[in-house]
């Protein structure tokens, strides 16, 4: 039989597939134990497979035989669970709905959110799956325990929550295996009050203590566990609003390379990273409370354009009293209130809430200012703001540069009524964002930095070794 030269290439087709699979086969890199990075931030409106980018980390894996059927370990279940909720958060943004097992009561909604689609799928996502390991080691009032009141309450209000919230909060990890992140419970306010106070010389202010405490604490964890080793702390967090924080980063930098910081000073010029730690809102809280009373007024009974009271922290403040301390009956600027006046009320009769930055770049003033419904007029440099990655803050408020303070009054009356109503109603909508309930419920301050921690822990994927 005569071979024509067209039979003869289908004579060598499967062949040359079976070569080029050999080929792929061969040159196609091995996968060791890493963490793959997903492009950051986790873009709600546009999260996609295709966007991705891996770092590699070493883990230390025990050697295995290899098995015909391979058993899914821990962190497979953990890694299906999250590629299960990135696949809802996607289709979320397809169809513009949402998908829930239960009943939702608060469904977000309007430009206050960067994408409310993805936003509600992710939150309903991360109350279904979300899961925090905290840490058992340790003693009060160092570990485990902190201020509840102040300026610092965030930090001892968020332990509280984790610690002694047993069968009411639903992301406290039962066992460590099903934990998607592990808490240290460290309170950096009550490492200075205890291990710190008096401050008597300007060698108390050395941060070699707290240093070595986190690094020991660490190593504690490090050596009773396997869980830091795997991931070199990628899946571990710390939350603190104290000023001193950023500073246990820089005594070991390789330690803490992918640890993830919780902080009220999200201060980029000061090491805070976007990609890796969250920004959290300080809020001041009077003694037995959750918060100030609601003393907002409408907006035709807010008489004050500009309102701010405090004392001359750091070099934006300074130049903020410099121009405007008790100069103008409507950019009312003052050091001190005067005699008689609740600092409240005048903030729920004023229409807009000068948030200067003070030594550090986080303010209260932000969140009483919202909580008064006043709108806040953010001045400061390199503060990276809560909840970025899901809020957007130019609809509910306004940013003005440093450099423009002496402008801050043709700046305000610039803003037309309508686009004052819209910022004002923003706030009120963006309002229970940044409320605090005892226990957390959805939507609220604490379940916002949870999600912005959920957001991250979605952000990379863990694989073990083969």
């Amino acid at each position: 039989m005569n071979i024509t030269p067209c039979n003869t290439v289908s004579l060598f087709l499967p062949l040359l597939f079976f070569l080029i699979l050999l080929l792929i086969f061969f040159i196609t890199p091995f996968k060791g134990n890493h963490f793959s990075l997903f492009v950051f931030p986790l873009s709600l409106s546009t999260i996609n497979d295709k966007n991705i980018t891996t770092t590699q980390v070493q883990v230390q894996q025990p050697h295995q035989p290899n098995m015909r059927i391979k058993k899914m370990t821990r962190l497979d279940r953990v890694e299906e669970g999250l590629a299960e909720a990135r696949a809802s958060i996607r289709e979320a943004i397809r169809s513009m709905n949402y998908t829930s097992e239960k009943p939702e009561y608060f469904i977000p909604k309007g430009s206050i959110y960067r994408n409310p689609h993805a936003f509600h799928q992710s939150h309903i996502e991360m109350v279904k799956r979300f899961k925090v390991w905290v840490y058992e080691e340790g003693e009060k009032p160092i570990v485990h325990d902190g201020p509840l009141n102040n300026i610092y309450a965030i930090e001892g209000q968020f332990i509280d929550e984790m610690e002694n919230s047993i069968g009411n909060n639903p992301f406290k990890a039962r066992h460590p295996n099903e934990a998607h992140v592990f808490y240290l419970p460290i309170s950096v306010a009550n490492v200075v009050r205890y291990v710190y106070e008096p401050i008597m010389s300007k060698k108390d202010y050395y941060r070699d203590r707290l240093q070595c405490l986190v690094e020991d604490y660490v190593g504690v964890i490090a050596h009773k566990y396997p869980y830091w080793n795997k991931t070199n702390g990628a899946d571990h967090f710390l939350l603190s609003c104290h000023d001193w924080v950023p500073s246990f980063y820089e005594c070991n930098p390789q330690l803490f390379m992918n640890f993830t910081r919780l902080l009220c000073n999200a201060n980029t010029s000061e090491g805070f990273q976007p990609k890796r730690d969250v920004s959290i809102p300080e809020v001041y809280l009077p003694f037995g409370k959750l918060g100030p009373p609601n003393l907002g007024q409408s907006p035709m009974n807010r008489t004050i354009l500009a309102f701010f009271a405090g004392g001359p922290h750091g070099n934006i403040r300074k130049l903020l009293m410099d121009h405007w301390k008790d100069k103008d009956s409507e950019i009312q600027v003052h050091e001190y209130l005067p005699k008689g006046q609740n600092y409240t009320k005048v903030m729920g009769l004023s229409k807009f809430c000068l948030c200067p930055s003070g030594y550090e770049v986080a303010s209260p003033r932000i969140v009483e200012s919202i909580h008064a419904g006043c709108v806040p007029v953010i001045i400061s440099a390199n503060y990276y703001l809560p909840f970025s990655d899901v809020l957007n803050w130019n609809q509910f408020s306004l940013e003005i540069p440093v450099a423009k303070i002496t402008e801050i009054k043709s700046i305000l009356q610039s803003v037309s009524r309508n686009e004052y109503l819209k910022l004002h109603m923003n706030v009120l909508r963006v309002r229970r964002h940044f409320i605090i309930n005892r226990p957390t419920k959805p939507f609220d301050v604490m379940h916002m930095i949870l999600h912005s921690l959920w957001l991250r822990r979605l952000n990379f994927k863990l694989t073990n070794s083969q």
